[in-house]
């Protein structure tokens, strides 16, 4: 048995700390275990580890901290079993949802949300939430497993914005699924350098309109996003 690809590395590292967290073997503010440690429990690479614990970092469930002592190492500062464990558990039955249902539904719900955030009362911490997973995405040396989970969230966080618990709930669900289609694109056509590119510059008209509150323009680049990638997946 191989090793984990980079983005179940990240699977089984947030499923430890969700069920580590339920079962009280660790607590908000505790740190994790080394790396090498992690590494060895999962049967992975440190290097995979170090990637599973910067996109946690980056969708802030942990906090990474520089120096030693006490306050230094990988630190649980949210518990995922309030969002992202519940989807997670949810995904199991993606897996098998048409590609093109799929589809319809993400153009049907981020258009609407984006739409509707435009006029929403969303905080700037709300809005940098999706901002630091852009900024993540901009490193050029991020591996395309961990970029696709970001990019998935990234979805996930802007659809937030628009203030609707339901909407944002489906878009969690959906969110695995999502991710699973990117990546089978990226890897039958294996042009992950020329797509990557295409992402980002969405990505970034798309948060700039949200940022803007222009609701029209926002749904529709959002809209053009997802039916591009759909015919880079079919």
């Amino acid at each position: 048995m191989g090793e984990l690809t980079a983005g179940r590395a990240h699977d089984a590292v947030l499923r430890h700390i969700e069920d580590s967290l339920r079962s009280g073997a660790i607590k908000l503010g505790d740190r994790l275990p080394g790396e090498r440690s992690l590494a060895e429990q999962f049967g992975i690479s440190r290097a995979s580890v170090r990637n599973a614990i910067r996109s946690l970092e980056v969708m802030g469930v942990v906090r990474a901290a520089t120096g030693s002592g006490p306050h230094s190492g990988t630190i649980v500062v949210s518990d995922p079993s309030s969002a992202l464990g519940v989807a997670l558990r949810m995904h199991v039955a993606s897996h098998q949802l048409p590609l093109k249902d799929v589809v319809e539904a993400r153009i049907m719900t981020e258009t609407w949300a984006l739409e509707h955030a435009a006029a929403a009362p969303w905080t700037l911490e709300q809005l940098d939430d999706a901002r630091r997973l852009l900024e993540a995405m901009d490193d050029e040396t991020m591996p395309s497993q961990i970029f696709t989970l970001l990019d998935a969230q990234f979805h996930v966080a802007l659809s937030t914005l628009a203030g609707n618990v339901v909407v944002s709930t489906m878009m969690e669900s959906m969110r695995e699924a999502i991710r699973d289609y990117i990546n089978d694109a990226v890897t039958r056509r294996g042009t992950w350098e020329e797509m990557v590119h295409v992402l980002r510059e969405h990505h970034h008209g798309i948060f700039e309109a949200v940022e803007a509150r222009d609701g029209a323009k926002a749904a529709l680049l959002v809209r053009e996003h997802i039916e591009w990638f759909y015919g880079q997946a079919t």
